[in-house]
């Protein structure tokens, strides 16, 4: 194995690489939490007076770890196997274009723009914040999320228009029936929409509210949509982390068939199930029990009759 296809393995896929992989991965986790908790803490300005010396040497220290961590995802993934065949070059620029290769440019990113242009510091400590999306490639619960969000954007841009033309009515509606009455907080559309969105949502701060019994009778009809407005987001989520998961189990289980088809789980064959099985994000728990079905739904095939499907000690 070359020396580019062994670190591919390394930190693309850690699970085929076995030890090694899996601590690479655990420290650039730990390396990603520390750069957060850092983040916070400096954002008190007693603890960034006292410590902005270790601040500043723990940030260069990152980004060191984190732009040599990029450089060699960008050189070993010529040898992925789903842009290989386009060439090295191409297949690095495919690369580079990923979600997970863009998060991590955006991770190093502001501090190189900060050395090249003045950003202010503020900006640049609250753009370290994108770091946390970097914890994407290694916790499989943030990437089903992005998947869920993908698969069903179209769904979400309908709710979200149909919320954006509500909330436009919302507003033009308290707007005519408050601005005489309450001209500094219902004295423009734009200037409603703030109580829109707060009522829409549900929160419903309680610093602008209507005072006019008509603005009142409105503002109920409002709340009333809102919780409905509400709902429907959360249930396209649902729903696709649903269809998501069930996916998910279903491919497994037809690998664990395929597997099964010669009557047993040879140790290479249960090695990969194990690859797929974390590859996929599913417990240990659900895969064995898609296991014992598969084995027990076999083992019934295998007692019926080839031809007519009957039990073989069946008298008939």
């Amino acid at each position: 194995m070359t020396p580019r296809r062994r670190l591919f393995q390394m930190l693309e896929a850690p699970e085929r690489d076995g030890a090694t992989g899996r601590l690479l991965d655990g420290a650039l986790i730990l390396l990603i939490m520390l750069n957060l908790v850092a983040v916070v803490l400096e954002s008190v300005p007693e603890i960034r007076h006292d410590w902005q010396a270790q601040f500043h040497a723990f940030e260069i220290f990152s980004i060191a770890v984190f732009s040599i961590e990029y450089l060699l995802r960008v050189w070993c993934n010529a040898d992925n196997p789903d842009f290989a065949a386009h060439g090295p070059l191409a297949a690095r620029l495919r690369y580079m274009l990923t979600p997970l290769a863009v998060v991590d440019l955006l991770a190093i990113l502001p501090f190189y723009l900060a050395l090249l242009i003045g950003i202010d510091l503020r900006f640049l400590r609250a753009l370290r914040l994108l770091r946390v999306f970097k914890l994407t490639r290694y916790f499989s619960a943030m990437g089903v999320l992005l998947e869920v969000l993908r698969e069903e954007a179209r769904a979400f841009g309908a709710a979200l228009f149909v919320l954006m033309v509500i909330m436009i009515l919302a507003s033009s509606g308290m707007y005519l029936f408050e601005h005489q009455a309450q001209p500094e907080a219902f004295g423009s559309i734009p200037a409603a929409m703030w109580w829109a969105v707060a009522t829409l949502t549900t929160v419903g701060y309680g610093d602008v509210t209507p005072i006019t019994a008509g603005g009142k009778v409105f503002g109920a009809c409002i709340t009333i949509i809102g919780i409905g407005m509400v709902a429907l987001p959360a249930g396209i989520l649902a729903s696709g982390f649903s269809d998501h998961l069930h996916s998910r189990r279903l491919r497994f289980q037809q690998q664990v068939d395929m597997a099964l088809s010669d009557g047993i789980i040879s140790e290479e064959e249960h090695q990969q199930l194990e690859i797929s099985r974390e590859t996929l994000a599913l417990s240990a728990r659900e895969a064995n029990q898609i296991r014992e079905r598969s084995v027990h739904h076999h083992q019934a095939t295998d007692r019926l009759c080839p031809c007519c499907k009957r039990p073989l000690n069946d008298p008939e």
